[in-house]
């Protein structure tokens, strides 16, 4: 049977694998030898779990949201990720590795982050656990995220900018890489998305998964069915949107809507569209969909939301796109932005940017009025209150 999850070589079709330099091997092998075993011991399971559910919050709910199922003609659900500890669907994944890293005996750990959510997320469960941590965050993110930098250092954390390239996300992923070189053998890196060398991508939509695990019984109990219509989550890297499909990769009857940020337009030079605009190249030790120029180089992407302005997409997306599995939706700034703000005006709920291009999709697809629509709500929007005060004069 075919399948949309990862291979025992550690590819979704022709993506992901791991490109390295030698100094990584051991550690990524390392990993890649232990995750499933560690993962799968029932004694993680029990701390995993026990974790979620009495400091994340989790089960997070899933809201049928009246006013704007009303508006757009169909039934619409949130999931809430907005509602986690730390405020978006992040800190699954920092949950599930910081306790993988224990148990590998690693006593620092270290992380990239661009919005900022996955190092605060990173940060809170250093503090929890007593252990290191080194932020690498974009010199730029640092001036747009200001509140979630100082979250970061509340918490204990040290945030690194990352001062060359574009100074985003992408040149703070490099400099966690070069740490992490440097540091093999006492340091854990914890990615914060579903890209970097295999096991990372299958690694990190494991912990996610839990989302989609959690929608299956509450749409049973909502609807009389595990599976809905149509499932909606905003794709940089893609971690919340492969937790939200990970238990409907297979089900081909749900259909999967990923939606990027075509920033000030696709062909404007100004994006961050990688389904669009990439091509097969190498980012970060994994074989994807990458925006570079006609020689190769990596271009830089642009979007008004730090956590979508990433040059590649993670190996899974990059398979659901090319086999057709998924439906990819560019949108631009100003329409994330508008739908951010009718979210708030409707539901009583501010969105994180990322998430407000996902609810952008409804201003451009028609829904049946008895289908049933999942979008990932993947994070509140109190980093982004400045954006928001500056973009609509508040």
């Amino acid at each position: 049977m075919s399948t949309y999850h990862v291979d025992e070589r550690g590819y979704y079709g022709d993506f992901g694998g791991a490109y390295i330099p030698e100094m990584l091997y051991p550690n990524t092998e390392e990993l890649r030898t232990q995750y499933l075993k560690i993962t799968e011991e029932a004694s993680f399971k029990e701390e995993f779990d026990a974790l979620l559910r009495d400091y994340v919050g989790r089960p997070t709910p899933l809201y049928f949201a009246e006013r704007l199922s009303e508006k757009y003609k169909t039934k619409i659900y949130l999931k809430r990720e907005d509602l986690c500890h730390t405020g978006a669907h992040k800190v699954n994944n920092t949950i599930g590795q910081i306790l993988l890293a224990k148990r590998l005996g690693k006593n620092r750990i270290i992380a990239e982050t661009g919005a900022g959510q996955h190092g605060v997320a990173t940060a809170t469960v250093c503090a929890l656990m007593g252990i290191e941590c080194v932020v690498y965050m974009g010199e730029i993110d640092i001036a747009r995220q200001a509140p979630n930098v100082a979250r970061m250092k509340l918490l204990g954390a040290e945030v690194r900018p990352a001062t060359s390239g574009s100074r985003t996300l992408k040149d703070a992923t490099n400099e966690a890489i070069r740490d992490w070189i440097n540091n093999p053998v006492s340091t854990h890196y914890i990615i914060g998305s579903v890209v970097g060398p295999h096991p990372y991508p299958d690694m990190v939509a494991r912990f996610q998964s839990v989302i989609s695990e959690e929608v299956k019984a509450q749409l049973q109990e909502k609807e009389g069915r595990t599976s809905p219509d149509h499932v909606i989550a905003c794709v940089g890297g893609g971690s919340n949107a492969a937790g939200i499909y990970y238990h409907y990769l297979d089900v081909p009857e749900v259909n999967i809507i990923a939606v990027e940020a075509a920033g000030k337009g696709i062909d404007s030079g100004e994006s961050a569209a990688t389904s669009a605009l990439g091509k097969e190249g190498i980012i970060h030790g994994s074989k994807t969909l990458l925006m570079q120029s006609p020689d190769g180089q990596i271009t830089e992407p642009y979007s008004i939301s730090a956590g979508l302005d990433y040059p590649g997409v993670g190996p899974m997306h990059a398979h659901l796109y090319r086999s057709g599995r998924a439906e990819f939706i560019s949108v631009t700034d100003d329409d994330a932005m508008q739908a951010g703000r009718e979210l708030s005006a409707l539901e009583g709920i501010i969105p994180a940017i990322e998430t407000s291009h996902a609810f952008s999709v409804f201003d451009q697809k028609k829904f049946g009025s008895e289908e049933v629509v999942v979008v990932n709500l993947s994070g509140r929007g109190d980093k982004d209150l400045q954006t928001y005060i500056d973009y609509f004069n508040l």
